[in-house]
């Protein structure tokens, strides 16, 4: 499998703005990657999402909306 090409601090930007919805999710430990997905753990538990966010996230985050963030929140587990 090759190294990942997302960048890790679009992970980290995702998660500080996805905790405004859920506080419960706690700061970046480390992530996975598979073929459309991230899973991503954090001090809190995982949360998963995909891979394209990520990238929505690094290269246009203002076209990601409140909704989105809101509905992807939902998906944190502990």
């Amino acid at each position: 499998m090759p190294k990942s090409n997302l960048p890790t601090y679009a992970i980290v930007e995702l998660l500080i703005r996805l905790e405004k919805h859920n506080p419960a999710i706690g700061g970046y430990k480390n992530h996975t990657e598979f073929d459309q997905g991230v899973m991503v753990r954090t001090s809190g538990g995982s949360i998963e999402f995909p891979k394209d966010l990520v990238e929505q996230q690094f290269h246009a985050p203002e076209q990601i909306t409140d909704k989105e963030l809101e509905k992807t929140a939902l998906l944190f587990r502990n």
